[in-house]
């Protein structure tokens, strides 16, 4: 199983950026997903997850009302697309995606908001 990862890139602050992070694997059936972001000298910290149903997803206080997690089974894809975004959120994004056996996490997308 393999995540790619793709969306990140250099924008102002108040800007937008739309992460996405897709799995390969024909037999890979991914539960819960989620998206991590690891700041510049900080421990790696969740930012938002949802369920495989896509009813249930949760965030981080400091991202509720700017980023929306969402997910399409059949492409086995995630998305996190994010709003009014802030210097504090400059880090590498990571997704990880989990079935019944194990977790599996993308390679890191930078995602740079500057002032």
């Amino acid at each position: 199983v393999q995540l790619g990862e793709s969306g990140g890139g250099s924008v102002q602050a108040g800007g937008s950026l739309r992460l996405s992070c897709a799995a390969s694997g024909s037999t890979f059936r991914p539960n819960s997903m989620g998206w991590y972001r690891q700041p510049p000298g900080k421990q790696r910290e969740l930012v938002a997850s949802i369920t495989s149903g896509g009813r249930v997803t949760t965030y981080a206080d400091s991202v509720k009302g700017r980023f929306t997690i969402s997910r399409d089974n059949a492409k086995k894809t995630v998305y996190l697309q994010m709003n009014s975004l802030k210097p504090e959120d400059t880090a590498v994004y990571y997704c990880l995606m989990s079935d019944v056996e194990a977790g599996y996490w993308g390679q890191g997308t930078q995602v740079t908001v500057s002032s």
